[in-house]
């Protein structure tokens, strides 16, 4: 699944390479065969495509496959190895561990000058400088320098001949034109490795951009194992595309106006990557349902029809498919629309009207219901009024209501709870009397009398 973070990082990579009429480049690093599958490939470009990130546009270029570029990664390899900038090991982490008596020190150099020839088993290690400092120009972090001495002498090719990441990353680079690498701070700690490569092949290091890590509440950093972070999944929930995109562009970065809602096209033109914050973003979710409740209320009503309907199809919807009625949903969905952050809520807010008996909320009930026989009496009144009503319409509902609730001593919110939650299920919902008024007289009738039914018993 697609991680909110790699999202945040997409879309900003996407922005500066916009901004400055470059591309945007999707490589997809499958060395690691246990990591790789064809179904999580199209899973990464399928949901950059939902964020407005996709292969159609002129900025657009891959999907690279890091696999297909084997045989650069073994020559560069091959290079620094007779440069002497790189040699080769036979040492095991276990002797290594031993010789330092810590397994966190790192290796020690041992075979720097053994002159070991290449062998099965023996992994290539490339020879970091003893002196001088690394210094990584970061547009984010200003330039964090590193001590080459705290570097260890780090494996570039593994035993069997294959390159390891940081080669292999820096030789794609080189060879598809990479000038910015934007991506999370989790790298930062890579970069000087990779930048010691850079320079060993002859080449000027990228730009880099380290983004903050994105946090939860307990500010611990968004774990899939812990967090629901997945763009997929809040789609799913119904998240609408353009107000996760308008979100994640603020995790670390906002515009100077503190203008936080507003479309891509504009978020595009004021971001900066060298104004993004250094500190965790924290990802708010209440945050992010209520943007995405803006988002929904300035849709057209058919569009937001079209958008709630695959939550109100028979297969993830709780009625069977004929009881949906398009033409009674349409009457009430501006109402939903205003009360609903995201989409899949608008089950809760209809299911009364497609559903054979209204789902009870038990907690509702309880409350509504508490002074049984105020409620009975409500309930028989209102009965008896609503069924000699003429004109079943909302505000003659709400009027021969008005005339119950006075006729108990009662003001209207007081008077309505019972009659809500007989007929809904809930306390809370849409308005009441256009829902009666669309749910229709029978049906109405039937629910008071199976409520003075439950009371009574």
């Amino acid at each position: 699944m697609f991680h909110v973070g790699g999202a945040r990082s997409a879309l900003y990579n996407w922005a500066t390479a916009r901004q400055q009429g470059g591309v945007f480049v999707l490589r997809i690093e499958d060395t690691d065969a246990a990591r790789n599958k064809p179904e999580w490939t199209d899973g990464i470009i399928s949901a950059l495509a939902a964020i407005g990130i996709h292969e159609g546009d002129p900025g657009f270029e891959g999907p690279y496959f890091q696999s297909a570029n084997a045989d650069s990664h073994r020559a560069a390899a091959e290079k620094l190895y007779a440069a002497g900038r790189a040699y080769y090991c036979d040492c095991t982490r276990e002797q290594a561990a031993e010789r330092s008596g810590s397994a966190q020190t790192g290796y020690d150099g041992f075979c720097r000058e053994r002159g070991l020839e290449y062998a099965e088993g023996r992994a290539l290690r490339f020879r970091t400088p003893d002196e001088g400092t690394t210094v990584v120009v970061d547009l984010i972090r200003g330039e964090p320098a590193f001590p080459n001495s705290a570097i260890e002498d780090f494996v570039i090719a593994r035993g069997d001949g294959s390159p390891v990441f940081l080669l292999a990353n820096v030789v794609d680079d080189l060879e598809q034109g990479v000038t910015e690498v934007i991506r999370g701070e989790e790298h930062l700690s890579n970069t000087p490795k990779q930048q010691l490569l850079w320079e060993a092949l002859g080449a000027v290091p990228p730009v880099w951009a380290h983004l903050p890590v994105i946090v939860n509440e307990k500010r611990q950093k968004l774990s899939k194992r812990r967090d629901k972070v997945a763009l997929e999944d809040y789609l799913a929930e119904g998240y609408l595309p353009e107000a996760m995109v308008n979100y994640l562009m603020l995790l670390g970065w906002g515009p100077k106006d503190d203008v936080e809602i507003r479309p891509y096209a504009e978020l595009e033109q004021l971001f900066r990557i060298s104004e993004v914050n250094a500190a965790s973003a924290f990802f708010d979710v209440q945050k992010l349902r209520s943007f995405n409740g803006e988002y929904i209320r300035a849709l057209s009503v058919d569009a937001f029809i079209d958008a709630t309907a695959p939550y109100l199809a028979a297969d993830r919807a709780p009625w069977p498919a004929e009881a949906f009625d398009a033409a009674a949903y349409a009457e009430l969905a501006p109402l939903a629309q205003s009360r609903i952050a995201v989409l899949s809520e608008i089950v809760e807010q209809v299911d009364f009207l497609f559903l054979a008996e209204p789902v009870q909320d038990e907690q509702s009930w309880a409350k509504a219901m508490k002074n049984k026989d105020v409620a009975l009496a409500l309930l028989g009144t209102a009965r008896e009024k609503l069924a000699a009503l003429e004109a079943w319409q909302a505000a003659a509902l709400k009027e021969e209501l008005e005339a119950v609730a006075a006729e108990h001593g009662l003001k209207l919110g007081k008077a309505q709870a019972p009659i809500r939650v007989a007929v809904t299920g809930r306390t809370v919902g849409l308005p009441l009397f256009e829902s009666l008024e669309v749910l229709g007289r029978e049906r109405t009738l039937a629910r008071l009398d199976a409520a003075a039914e439950r009371l009574a018993a």
